[in-house]
Formats: C-alpha cells, sequence, structure tokens
C-alpha cells in the first residue's frame, strides 16, 4: 500500500494500461511536469512491486517497452473508478 500512495504510481499504473505496451517518452508525455528522475523510480518501484513488467530490446537506439502484468491488469480495474472521481471533484473546484 506504501507504494500505491507515492506520487504518480496509481497514475502511471491506469497509463500503461489504457495504451499498452508503452516507452517511456509515452509515458511521460501523459504527465505534466514530472521530474525524469521520479518517473523513472515510480517505474522501477512498479516493475519491482510485480505490477508492470520491463522489456528490453537489444536496438540502437535502445527500446524499453513497459506493460501491466496480470496483477496490474486487476488493480488498474479497480483503480480506473478512483481517478475518475478524482478528476471530476478536481473540475468542480
Amino acid at each position: 500500500m506504501d507504494l500505491l500512495s507515492r506520487r504518480y504510481a496509481m497514475q502511471v499504473i491506469c497509463v500503461v494500461g489504457a495504451i499498452g505496451p508503452a516507452r517511456y517518452g509515452e509515458i511521460e508525455d501523459t504527465f505534466g511536469e514530472v521530474s525524469s528522475s521520479t518517473l523513472s523510480a515510480r517505474l522501477d518501484d512498479l516493475v519491482e512491486a510485480g505490477y508492470l513488467s520491463r522489456e528490453q530490446y537489444a536496438e540502437i537506439p535502445p527500446r524499453v517497452e513497459y506493460e501491466l502484468t496480470e496483477t496490474g491488469d486487476e488493480l488498474r480495474e479497480k483503480l480506473d473508478p478512483l481517478l475518475e472521481w478524482a478528476d471530476e471533484q478536481e473540475n468542480l473546484v
């Protein structure tokens, strides 16, 4: 639970779930002013926790893709309504 309370953790789960296998730049583009160190740390945390898988391809330039694991997809299903509600509340203010 500590991981999910960290900044951007829930949003990363939902973004990767929405766009499927996603490259770092695609994930970064969905966030406004997130620092690359924070986003990288969150991706690493989510991979380590088993919510995301990370596939690195032996290409030039290097290509890395992130995808939800089965556990990550179950979590995304639970988070989507919560984040929708939060967006609605933010728009009311």
